[in-house]
């Protein structure tokens, strides 16, 4: 083509004898074909960049990482680097500020997290990392991986600061030399003004999931603890979105960031089946354990959120009858490569894991995925399903999602260009049926396959002196068989509230009041009004200052009167603490008795026999920032029964 131009361009400027004219021409057309080809030769070797980037993968070995952090990034199962860390880990070990624009679950944790590892020094006991998260749940999946990454760092130590927990393990841990600190703003405020926290030594800095901070109201004491910051800290912010005041952020806090964009990628999983239960009546061990004793699944491996998670419900299956096997980051390479090989091998079918550790883990035979706990960010939703569904066979996932949770299934569907169906829970009567069908299996096969002759002359010498009949003795000893586990099951009791939907500590994003500074001020304005009016009504009780009648006389309940170390004083009210206590340990409020306020401390009444793992639970629970530190006590509570509808015409007669 571009010979055929140069020889018409020849013909025309020779027949015409305009030698200027035509070497100017001629030079111009040797230029067009110049760019021509210069053009066609950049396409071609973008098409090929493009083609090979899309093969091709970033191993963490070229990343600039030391050999400590890559040995534990191996044994976790992380082969290759994702692109918001190949993006990452290059500029933060060199030093800059980095602005990542990423959808969550894209593997921002270790994209910031083995770059500022890199960096720290154990042998300095004081905060080197800090890192701020919107939600408690994702503070404490933040520490643990973490945790995980920095296993080879001897010394490391990692604080968790997060609302709804008490103080006293948090200023250990601080006081202790964490040099990682993960935590909600809200409690990363409080240790501020308390000084349990301080930054001097602070290295870097990172802003986790800041949209959803800001979402939530955090914006005010983001600023307030970035401006305690040392100037030296070099700033990370991560945001799925970049709204105008996260960009202010952007701009004030961080100097000539390296800015990141990576687009989020959608991924089908055609051949898993994508089902929500929504946590309701039940607890979800229970749920567990009936899906474990009627769903047929080949193997099943269950996602906790942290690794004391795997052991205790591992534990708690074995103890229902449903050996289970625990992974998690504590376990050493070995150990995990064991666990593994048992699942493959079918000498064990229920793995119970975390996030970090199931990374990368291929067992093919898994056909049913439970989500006990949902995940921090959607993008670890697929990373989850994806261990079911393999080498094209058919897949399940079930999640057990809380109503507050619930927003969260739209994100799943449009990550996963699937639909996740609403899960119908076997019911009693179902799991009745699936009973006495595997008795009857059981009992055919003992017909079949055992030697009973002896037995049989035992049942008919039985028979004959008791004058029983063989219908008796053959429903006495099934009887005797399932006093473990009941063929029959009871009831399922009825569906209520979800103890944690409504929480006086917290809300509907799960974090706790504690988390948000402008909390704590509203309620020291609080106190302060109510000291100023406190005169006022000294005359008058207040309506909030009186004992609370219960709200429903129960004659079948047998009352304890116990008493609490928060009052009137501590700017306790009655509501207070039957929401603290209800939702603490899922009680019916009707369960919940007379209430008396005093100063500095209260009496409540609650049914008796309170199990003692809910008993300790109760002692730690706060209000108004004050421990309960529940106690039983002899004191007689004052007990109001509901005024008659008779009883309230005559008063407003």
């Amino acid at each position: 083509m571009y010979e055929s131009e140069l020889f018409f361009c020849f013909l025309f400027f020779a027949n015409f004898s305009f030698r200027r004219l035509f070497r100017d021409a001629l030079h111009t057309c040797l230029k067009l074909m110049k760019l021509k080809m210069t053009e066609q030769k950049n396409t071609e070797q973008s098409n090929s960049k493009n083609s090979i980037g899309q093969q091709n993968t970033v191993s963490f070995d070229s990343l600039g990482l030391p050999t400590n952090l890559l040995t534990a990034v191996t044994a976790i199962g992380f082969t290759s680097a994702t692109d918001i860390q190949a993006q990452t880990i290059p500029p933060l070990l060199a030093g800059k500020d980095v602005l990542g624009e990423a959808q969550t679950g894209t593997g921002k944790t270790a994209a910031f997290g083995l770059p500022a590892l890199a960096k720290i020094d154990t042998s300095i006991r004081k905060p080197q990392l800090m890192v701020l998260a919107p939600t408690r749940e994702l503070a404490m999946q933040v520490a643990e991986a973490i945790e995980s990454f920095g296993k080879n760092m001897k010394g490391l130590t990692v604080a968790t600061l997060y609302g709804g927990q008490s103080y006293g393990p948090q200023f250990q841990q601080l006081e202790r030399g964490a040099q990682v600190v993960v935590g909600t703003p809200g409690r990363l405020m409080d240790h501020l003004r308390r000084k349990s926290l301080k930054l001097a030594d602070l290295k870097v800095c990172v802003l986790d999931e800041a949209d959803e901070m800001l979402n939530m109201g955090f914006l005010e004491d983001i600023q307030w603890i970035l401006d305690h910051l040392p100037e030296t800290t070099q700033m990370c912010l991560f945001s799925a979105t970049m709204p105008p005041a996260i960009r202010k952020i952007a701009n004030r806090f961080l100097k000539d960031p390296e800015h990141i964009k990576i687009a989020a990628v959608k991924k089908a999983k055609a051949n898993i089946t994508q089902y929500a239960w929504k946590v309701s009546g039940i607890t979800k061990m229970t749920a567990l354990e009936r899906i474990a004793e009627i769903v047929d699944y080949d193997a099943m491996i269950i996602f906790v959120r942290t690794r004391n998670d795997t052991v205790d419900v591992a534990e708690k299956l074995e103890r229902a009858g449903y050996p289970a096997l625990a992974l998690n980051g504590d376990m050493n390479q070995a150990q995990r490569e064991r666990c593994i090989d048992q699942m493959k091998s079918g000498k064990s079918s229920i793995l119970v894991a975390t996030d970090v550790v199931a990374r990368g883990l291929d067992i093919p035979r898994i056909s049913l995925v439970i989500n006990y706990d949902l995940p921090g960010d959607n993008e670890a939703y697929v990373h989850r399903i994806g261990r079911t569904g393999r080498a094209g066979r058919e897949g399940t996932s079930i999640a057990f999602v809380r109503p507050r949770e619930m927003y969260s299934l739209r994100h799943y569907e449009r990550l996963t260009s699937g639909k996740v169906n609403m899960y119908e829970l076997p019911n009693i009567q179902e799991l009745g049926k699936k009973r006495i069908e595997r008795a009857r299996d059981e009992i055919a096969n003992i017909v079949e396959t055992k030697e009973l002759t002896n037995m049989r002359e035992i049942v008919e010498a039985m028979a004959s002196e008791s004058e029983l009949s063989m219908m008796d003795l053959a429903a006495a000893l099934l009887y005797q068989k399932q006093l473990k586990q009941p063929l029959q099951p009871k009831e399922d009791p009825k569906p209520r509230r979800d103890a944690r939907e409504k929480d006086s500590r917290g809300d509907r994003n799960g974090r706790d009041r504690n988390d948000r500074g402008r909390d704590s001020r509203r309620d020291s304005r609080s106190e302060n009004r109510a000291d100023n009016r406190g005169e006022r009504n000294s005359n008058r009780g207040s309506r909030d200052d009186r004992p609370r009648k219960a709200k429903v006389n129960r004659n079948d309940v047998d009352w304890q009167t116990y008493r609490l170390e928060v009052g009137k004083e501590h700017g306790a009210r009655p509501g207070d603490i039957v929401g603290a206590i209800a939702n603490e340990i899922s009680l019916d409020s009707s369960y919940i008795g007379a209430i008396n306020l005093h100063d500095k401390h209260s009496f409540v009444q609650l049914p008796k026999g309170i199990p003692t793992d809910l008993f300790n639970q109760l002692k730690a629970v706060r209000v108004r920032r004050q421990p309960l530190a529940i106690s039983a006590s002899e004191e007689q509570v004052e007990r109001q029964a509901p005024r008659r509808h008779s009883e309230r015409s005559q008063r407003h007669n």
